[in-house]
């Protein structure tokens, strides 16, 4: 642990996953690496993670699922730390964007629906216990005339977006937010 006693982190409700140089004010800032500064010095691919159960009522996760060995490990991890009912906010690369491949870092890659994994509503859910409910979830493109009518397309008709026509207009990044069920 880095700065600030012990006790005054366990108060703190919101867990930023990754932080990186990107500070949450008020979150307990997690990294693998100290040279970021965050208040938890941790490698996420060592589970169980160094919190309670039941802790937080907010986690972000941008930016980093996608570096991680076991997803399945890594979403059942944020369910323990979690408060029914917390919001857990996650970006990763869509499949179709060109860092997805480039970054060596990353070992997985993201669909639309890559957490409905994770619902009642998948028939594949067996994988875990976890649950969450979906509360959206958006593909967002490089800004540009031509992407802003393909995301329309995209957001509505994600399935056959990603069927058909990723390859020809690729992605950039998927937003999750999710609700933990308990």
């Amino acid at each position: 642990m880095n700065p600030g006693p012990i006790s005054e982190l366990l108060q703190r409700d919101v867990l930023n996953l990754g932080c990186g140089r990107k500070h949450l004010p008020g979150a307990v800032n997690l990294d693998i690496t100290a040279a970021t500064q965050p208040d938890i010095v941790h490698d996420l691919n060592v589970f169980p993670w160094p919190f309670p159960d039941n802790q937080f009522r907010e986690v972000h996760a941008y930016d980093v699922i996608e570096h991680l060995d076991d997803v399945i490990g890594v979403m059942e991890q944020i369910h323990r730390i979690c408060r029914p009912g917390a919001i857990v906010r996650i970006t990763v690369p869509h499949f179709s964007c060109c860092n997805a491949f480039t970054d060596p870092t990353h070992r997985h890659l993201f669909t639309s629906s890559s957490f409905n994994y994770f619902t009642d509503e998948s028939d594949l859910g067996f994988y875990s216990e976890a649950r969450f409910r979906i509360v959206s979830n958006q593909i967002f493109f490089y800004p540009t005339l031509v992407n802003k009518l393909i995301w329309r397309l995209a957001n509505r008709r994600s399935q056959a977006y990603e069927q058909r026509w990723a390859w020809m207009f690729p992605a950039w990044f998927i937003q999750f937010h999710l609700e933990v069920l308990k």
